[in-house]
């Protein structure tokens, strides 16, 4: 891993020594990397390699916005969240984000914003989601792979946060997403929108 360490973190930082590709998977990789503590000693560190991912906020004009039910294997649970899906190779965010919410919703957004990221599993992987707003959504025809079975459901901002307090929605990502969500709202975090041409 490359040490992004600012100055004044400099004492904080691991160095890589060694680096082993231990799994090769089709979608996630595997490293065992050797590092140098600060304190001089050597440790071992077993991460995952992810592509990157995007995660959309989509707000219909009623003030609804749109979520998914899909079942995610490794929790072996049906999961409420925000349209999300992996980068492609040299894919940009903004394009993966349009595309991953037209082809799991259907819909297709006049008017984006850029949240930020966040990475999503800091111990273990170097998963980096970008987070995106659209608005001023034109229902379609969803584009689902043949592997991909979801329901899209529009919700009311109070029941979505509900079932967040409840711990109905636990998935990382979209309860991040409704930090944002409720601060764009309130207008403590501005945006900068965008007009996309479908």
């Amino acid at each position: 891993m490359t040490d992004h360490a600012a100055p004044d973190d400099a004492h904080l930082a691991e160095t890589t020594l060694q680096s082993e590709l231990i799994c090769d998977g089709d979608f996630l990789k595997i490293r065992r990397d050797t590092v140098r503590l600060p304190s001089g000693r050597e440790a071992r560190r077993e991460y995952v390699v992810h592509p990157g991912a995007v995660v959309v906020i989509p707000l219909l004009d009623d003030g609804r916005v749109l979520v998914e039910r899909q079942f995610r294997y490794p929790v072996g649970r049906v999961m409420t969240e925000f349209p999300a899906g992996k980068l492609d190779p040299g894919e940009a965010p903004l394009d993966c984000a349009r595309r991953e919410l037209l082809e799991e919703t259907g819909y297709t957004g006049g008017q984006w914003a850029s949240a930020g990221h966040l990475h999503l599993a800091i111990a273990y992987s170097t998963e980096i989601i970008h987070i995106f707003f659209a608005r001023q959504l034109r229902a379609g025809t969803r584009k689902l792979d043949e592997d991909e079975f979801l329901d899209v459901h529009a919700v009311d901002l109070d029941e979505l946060v509900e079932a967040c307090r409840q711990g109905e929605v636990t998935d990382a990502k979209t309860l991040t997403c409704m930090l944002w969500l409720q601060n764009v709202l309130s207008g403590a975090w501005p945006l900068q929108w965008e007009d996309v041409a479908p």
